[in-house]
């Protein structure tokens, strides 16, 4: 099981910080996260005020020059309102500069603030992502590409550098709540991260089989399944309820403003973190056992935690950071690895 973080750089948009600020911030927390061990930090493009990345690419190669282990993952790059060409340079870019530790995870985007500033229609949402995802997946494997579509100039035996160290760059397909969604990745047979954005986690398990049932149905091997969420670990359950309830309260009523939904309250947000929900807020053990319980259910490779929600303070995330690395993580990976080892001593046994 890999474990890792990721963000949106939110900014606090009732006063305070700002992205001249925030923005040196995250990179001394993904500094953090690479020295304490996690395996993956994802920055997720937005265009809203409430947040600071529109451009995950460059704040990813700041990272990687200062770190030297941990992946680097956009979560999402919005692709349908993005060209592949140069998501696929910049993601090669980040990738030569990390030596070999960049991602995209590529989405069609909750917010809509991009088709508006690059002049996509709405009405063809969903068809410049399917059409722009086969060109990435088409990129990323190398080669001469003669490729025509919809959406974009045709491209004739073109190879685009620079190329990354991996071959292929690996893309992930991050998806919502749509079946049609999950079975576009199997089909490709992409790796695919699960948007966890509340409920319980027995809701997303049927979304997890389809989409294993169909990488068999095509005929792609088996492929590692991630799950995203929101999630905090403080010393105390008391202190995590207290920085990340408020916060994440802030952001959905900054969201929920332009789509006219109700505002919440932080008791709204703490009740979304009850037993068997995707939420995991609390102590370390508290945080482990969510963890575990989320694997139980889904059989996932790789856990995403939404640390750093509306306001929280940069030294709330940075500890954050540390007790997710230092002692959440490498309890799951041990427990998930021990529960691996016994299922395929079962199997063996079985035969």
């Amino acid at each position: 099981m890999e474990i890792g973080a990721f963000t949106f750089v939110d900014v606090a948009l009732s006063g305070g910080v700002r992205p001249a600020q925030r923005i040196p911030e995250l990179i001394e927390e993904i500094v953090l996260a690479d020295e304490v061990g996690l395996d993956v930090f994802g920055v997720g493009e937005h265009h809203h005020p409430g947040f600071a990345a529109p451009a995950p690419a460059v704040l990813l190669a700041a990272a990687a020059a200062r770190t030297s282990r941990i992946r680097l993952t956009s979560a999402v790059t919005v692709l349908s309102s993005d060209d592949p060409v140069r998501v696929f340079e910049q993601f090669a870019t980040v990738d030569l500069l990390s030596q070999g530790r960049a991602e995209v995870m590529a989405g069609r985007g909750a917010f809509l603030d991009s088709f508006r500033l690059f002049g996509y229609e709405l009405a063809d949402y969903d068809k410049l992502f399917d059409e722009k995802l086969r060109l990435l997946q088409k990129l990323s494997t190398g080669g001469p590409v003669t490729w025509s579509g919809r959406f974009r100039a045709p491209l004739n035996g073109e190879v685009v550098l620079p190329r990354p160290v991996q071959e292929p760059l690996p893309v992930w397909v991050g998806v919502g709540g749509s079946p049609n969604s999950v079975i576009r990745a199997a089909a490709l047979g992409l790796p695919m991260a699960l948007g966890a954005v509340g409920g319980l986690v027995a809701q997303y398990a049927p979304l997890a089989d389809l989409y294993r049932q169909a990488l068999e149905q095509y005929g792609q091997s088996p492929q590692p399944v991630a799950m995203t969420l929101h999630g905090f670990v403080a010393d105390t359950s008391q202190k995590a309820a207290d920085v990340y309830f408020p916060a994440d309260a802030e952001l959905h009523n900054i969201a929920g403003a332009e789509h006219g939904v109700p505002r919440v309250t932080p008791a709204d947000i703490a009740a979304k973190n009850g037993p068997g929900s995707t939420y995991a807020v609390g102590s370390p053990q508290q945080v482990i056992d969510k963890l575990l319980h989320h694997h139980e259910v889904l059989g996932h490779q790789r856990t995403m935690l939404q640390l750093a929600v509306g306001s929280v303070p940069h030294r709330d995330i940075m500890r954050a950071i540390e007790l997710l690395g230092t002692e959440v993580a490498p309890v799951v990976r041990a427990e998930v690895s021990r529960r691996t080892s016994d299922a395929t001593e079962t199997v063996g046994a079985a035969q």
